[in-house]
């Protein structure tokens, strides 16, 4: 067993033996949380929803009513809800479809939709275009995950898709965004963790000192269970229906991974995954199955790790090292091994 002390002087949402891990072992987009937590007998208030295409859960551990908890978490999915409404770029009528069917038309938006944009291009610039908001035409033609009946694209689609990314593209006036060179948005390497740090702000507005919030695999955590960490069992992407091959014993942190199996398809014998990459089109050739970010935002989280997993191991490590040298990761190669970042 590897035990994982350093952490406790260098990031403050982990606590001492924060982690114990396989040395041949694997993280996965899905998490699971373990019980037996001991000081807390309480079960934790619990409600589950649909929204952004995925199974979302809030989890609250405070010792409050019934009714109290149901309004609260009831006023989390109202939020996602209307988060959808913002970001969705399928849904008809959400402020990103508007602007991607604007035709370069000037678009008045949310404010929130101008937030997040803008930060979605900040990762865009500091990732030199490893990631881009104007990804939108491309995602559409690969479409993995969406119809199951996914072929690969041709190579001249590839490239006209391709010639449309490029965040420069994205005007902002004022609460205004304008499209131009036929590009579009998707929001999607990043629009879940914004959405998480969203909803804990609104969870900290009502006092809640303990809770878990899941946005498909994208773990927030608010403050810690009794006193106690958070068990949070990683899956293996290998056998992602078996028993969590590991545990994180962690608290007040957000935890985020991009994988190249958890959406994909096969053709000719190849996989063809989601994570796209900007410099050819076609699914980044990583030598990674998974990355596993551990951050206090998780907006930050939710970038990362998809920038992490197109960089591949040994410049997502220079790229944190220099970048983000509070951000820890977990780096998962084809085989199951894991590094880490520092």
């Amino acid at each position: 067993m590897i035990q994982l002390t350093k952490m406790k002087s260098e990031y403050n949402c982990f606590k001492k033996n924060f982690m114990q891990i396989p040395t041949l072992c694997a993280v996965i987009l899905s998490f699971v949380l373990l019980t037996g937590c001991s000081g807390y007998e309480s079960l934790p208030h619990t409600e589950t929803g649909f929204y952004f295409d995925t199974v979302i859960q809030i989890s609250i551990y405070d010792s409050i009513s019934e009714k109290e908890a149901a309004r609260i978490i009831g006023k989390c999915f109202d939020m996602m809800s209307c988060y959808e409404k913002l970001y969705s770029r399928t849904m008809e009528g959400s402020d990103i479809y508007n602007i991607n069917h604007s035709a370069g038309q000037s678009v008045s938006v949310d404010p929130e939709t101008i937030a997040l944009i803008k930060t979605a291009m900040d990762y865009a610039k500091i990732s030199d275009r490893t990631v881009d908001p104007t990804v939108g035409n491309l995602s559409v033609l690969w479409n993995i995950g969406a119809s199951g009946t996914e072929t690969v694209p041709s190579k001249k689609d590839i490239s006209d898709a391709l010639s449309t990314v490029d965040y420069h593209n994205i005007e902002i006036s004022e609460q205004n965004i304008t499209l131009k060179n036929n590009s579009a948005i998707d929001l999607g390497f990043i629009a879940k963790g914004y959405v998480a740090d969203r909803i804990k702000e609104y969870l900290q507005e009502e006092n809640i000192s303990s809770a878990i919030i899941n946005l498909g695999g994208n773990i927030l955590l608010l403050g810690n269970k009794g006193g106690n960490d958070f068990n949070i069992g990683l899956k293996n992407p290998k056998a992602p229906e078996g028993d969590p091959i590991t545990t994180l014993k962690v608290s007040d942190c957000s935890i985020v991974s991009s994988g190249d199996y958890e959406r994909y398809f096969e053709y000719d014998g190849v996989r063809y995954h989601h994570i796209l990459s900007l410099s050819d089109g076609y699914p980044a050739q990583s030598d990674l199955s998974m990355v596993t970010i551990i951050s206090q935002s998780s907006t930050e989280a939710d970038a990362l790790s998809t920038i992490c997993y197109i960089l591949g191991k040994e410049k997502a490590t220079e790229f944190l090292n220099k970048n983000y040298p509070d951000v820890y990761a977990i780096f998962t190669d084809k085989d199951n091994n894991l590094y880490y970042s520092r």
